[in-house]
């Protein structure tokens, strides 16, 4: 095992960085502000799609109607099912009883801070303490900048999604010590969407025995609550809902990278959940435990994007607005253990690249919704799913090339320490 030489365990903010720090918040201001002017100026910048599907779905209970609702004003091709537990009707509920355009335009706002906040945390779950002294702060400033225009983030804002909120929850749900927190936090979201519910596996992972239990506890609240409140329109969501794929969109679209988008597209048809989607799976799972194992015992931030990627795979849908998670894990592969290794500056560099030119969105005005493509679009469609599995890879071999040096000083700001199992 060969060590990682001192000086690469200095200083955590790159060269390219350090000059751009004084400028920090101007460069967060006129990014901001560039990004709001083209949702409100641009043509259908404003739709709010997915927004409306909250806001206007959520009403659709009173009605009794919940999941019979579909919103098809912009999207006549595809009218949009409200897809989400119950219990998420409930939270957005009043949302409705606000003007629309007022709701609109607090979203963008909240969800370009809530960005500043994971960043805020990534770091401090990656440095500690160190991350809350103000250049840290310019630092996440920066990030922020960029962040708003990589391309889950860039969807998230065009669409009025509810991504960075979720991975916000989850963030913040890691960083606390309190286990009932922890995991009333993660099941709470998992009650509104169910695609948090993976950080599960995060706990399980730092042997936080009881903020894993508790996670389901809290899921397990939402659903109660949802069958008390609306009863007749919970059990049609768990009776036939709950789960169904087709419902969500369609599978073969350049948006779904998935694993079961990805080999669908390769094989030109839906392959549902079969061998080949079980096969590859199973090798996702291998590669992102020998990823896990090649990790530093208190790699945090590490250990949850790890956890987060592999969802994003196994997940039968995940659009690229849900692949949030990949800012948090440019932050590691920049500011972690292995970022003066070319190796990781390659990797960073190219998912840099794919998550802002929107490569999934170039393919998706090439060849639209149909799941059978020319062979070199298809494979071009893998790129988030292939992108991830060669972070898993290179974690793997650089975790037991170079050993698995902390990602944190000795100092740290709010470190759980495994739940014991009594």
């Amino acid at each position: 095992m060969t060590q990682l030489p001192r000086a690469e365990r200095g200083s955590r903010i790159p060269e390219a960085f350090r000059g751009l720090v004084r400028w920090a918040p101007l460069a967060l201001a006129v990014s901001v502000v560039a990004r709001l002017l083209w949702t409100f100026l641009v043509p259908n910048g404003t739709n709010f799609v997915d927004l409306h599907v909250y806001v206007d779905g959520s009403a659709a209970l009173l009605r009794g109607d919940l999941y019979g609702f579909t919103y098809s004003e912009e999207t006549p091709d595809f009218p949009l099912p409200f897809t989400y537990p119950p219990f998420a009707a409930l939270v957005f509920l009043p949302l409705h009883y606000l003007p629309f355009g007022l709701v609109g335009i607090l979203w963008q706002l909240a969800t370009v801070l809530a960005l500043f906040w994971v960043i805020r945390l990534s770091l401090e779950l990656l440095l500690g303490e160190t991350a809350r002294a103000a250049r840290w702060q310019y630092v996440a400033m920066l990030w922020t900048a960029v962040g708003v225009w990589t391309e889950p983030v860039r969807t998230t804002l065009d669409y009025g999604q509810v991504n960075v909120f979720l991975v916000l929850g989850a963030m913040l749900a890691v960083r606390s010590a309190r286990w009932w927190l922890s995991g009333g936090i993660v099941g709470i979201l998992a009650g509104i969407k169910l695609t948090p519910a993976v950080t599960g596996l995060y706990f399980l992972a730092q042997r936080r025995w009881r903020s894993a239990v508790f996670s389901a506890v809290a899921f397990a609240g939402t659903v109660g609550v949802s069958y008390l409140v609306i009863n007749s329109q919970a059990r049609d969501y768990f009776s036939s809902k709950f789960g169904d794929a087709d419902r969500i969109g369609p599978v073969g679209s350049a948006w779904n990278q998935s694993l079961r988008g990805a080999l669908s597209r390769l094989a030109g048809h839906d392959v549902g959940s079969g061998p080949l989607w079980i096969g590859a799976v199973v090798v996702s799972a291998a590669l992102a435990f020998f990823a896990w194992r090649a990790l530093a015992r208190d790699d945090r931030l590490g250990t949850l994007v790890l956890v987060q990627l592999f969802g994003l795979l196994v997940s039968p849908i995940s659009w690229v607005h849900h692949w949030v998670w990949v800012v948090p894990m440019l932050i590691w592969l920049v500011h972690g253990p292995y970022r003066h290794l070319v190796g990781t500056r390659v990797v960073a560099g190219c998912w840099l690249a794919v998550t802002v030119i929107g490569v999934p969105w170039v393919l998706h005005q090439l060849e639209g919704e149909s799941i059978s493509r020319p062979g070199a679009l298809a494979w071009a469609g893998t790129v988030n799913v292939l992108g991830a599995l060669v972070v898993f890879l290179w974690i793997g071999y650089a975790g037991r090339r170079y050993g698995a040096t902390p990602a944190q000083p000795a100092r740290r700001s709010v470190e759980p320490t495994p739940d014991p199992i009594s």
